[in-house]
This record gives C-alpha cells, sequence and structure tokens, in this order.
C-alpha cells in the first residue's frame, strides 16, 4: 500500500468510485471544523465518521454532518435499539482499523451497520475521511446508500 493508499481508497478504487482527494494540517481536536477551514468548504458538507455501539456492545457506523451532533436517544428509537453511545477510541480503533481522528466508513476492518443522517444524502457532495488523519475524499454522497448500504436516518440533535 502505497503512502497514498489507505484501505479506504483501495475500496474506492477497487469499487470504481469516483473520488477527489483533499489534504490538510491535521490538529488534535480540530474536527470538521478544523477540516472545512483549511479547505475552504462548507462545514455542513464535511461528513463526520462516528463508531457507536448499541446496549449490547455491538458496533455500528453513524455518518453526521460537520456542524452537527448526533442524538443517540433518537438514533436509538429509529434503529429499534434501547441505547446507543460512542465508542472508546481504543475500542474504535479496534472495531474500524483506523485511528480516530482518521475513521473512514470505507475499508473499515469489521463489517458493520452503517447509518446516514439522511439530509447529508441531499448534498451535491461531500467531504469524508478517506482513512488518514489529515485526509479528505469528495465523494457523491449516493455512494453511501450504493455501496456501503447505509440506512438513512433521521438522528440530528436539535440545538
Amino acid at each position: 500500500m502505497s503512502r497514498s493508499e489507505t484501505p479506504a481508497t483501495q475500496y474506492l478504487r477497487r469499487n470504481r468510485i469516483d473520488f477527489g482527494e483533499h489534504r490538510y494540517r491535521y490538529v488534535e481536536h480540530g474536527g470538521a471544523g478544523e477540516s472545512a477551514r483549511q479547505l475552504g468548504v462548507d462545514e455542513h458538507a464535511v461528513v463526520k465518521t462516528l463508531v457507536m455501539q448499541d446496549q449490547d456492545a455491538r458496533p455500528l457506523v453513524v455518518l453526521m454532518h460537520g456542524d452537527q451532533r448526533v442524538s443517540t436517544k433518537r438514533l436509538a428509537r429509529e434503529i429499534g435499539r434501547t441505547r446507543i453511545e460512542p465508542c472508546e477510541p481504543r475500542t474504535a480503533q479496534r472495531h474500524s482499523g483506523y485511528f480516530v481522528g482518521g475513521t473512514s466508513p470505507f475499508g473499515l476492518r469489521k463489517p458493520m451497520p452503517v447509518y446516514v443522517e439522511a439530509s447529508v444524502l441531499g448534498l451535491p457532495r461531500i467531504y469524508i475521511n478517506g482513512g488518514r488523519r489529515g485526509y479528505l475524499v469528495s465523494i457523491d454522497p449516493r455512494v453511501l446508500v450504493e455501496t456501503l448500504g447505509a440506512t438513512a436516518v433521521h438522528c440530528a440533535l436539535d440545538d
């Protein structure tokens, strides 16, 4: 695997998915806001990849707009679970194969169900982690459903 290749980009190439590559200087705890600022894109179009777990510690992936938070209660209700909570960083890394801050929904170590905030699918293009800190890929959001089998949910926290 070359320096520019990650399990995520290998997955995208293998599935013949068109994507753009966007590098930025990773800032610890900078999040989607920092990457959006450096890349000059709308934070709403930057999609966070969050590894969470249900009441039985079964992992799942949630994809959310960079400028919004997940309502774990709403998500649990919508997918028929009792409780959803974020995984501890080490647990998330063990499930996904990626370091926190570099988690991509593509090329995951373990198959996990993927849930995407429904309004993400209405965007013309999204920026999502490419499998390494400081590296986003831009794709058509329909890829999330067509390739990953992501389920659209309404789980954004109303502020």
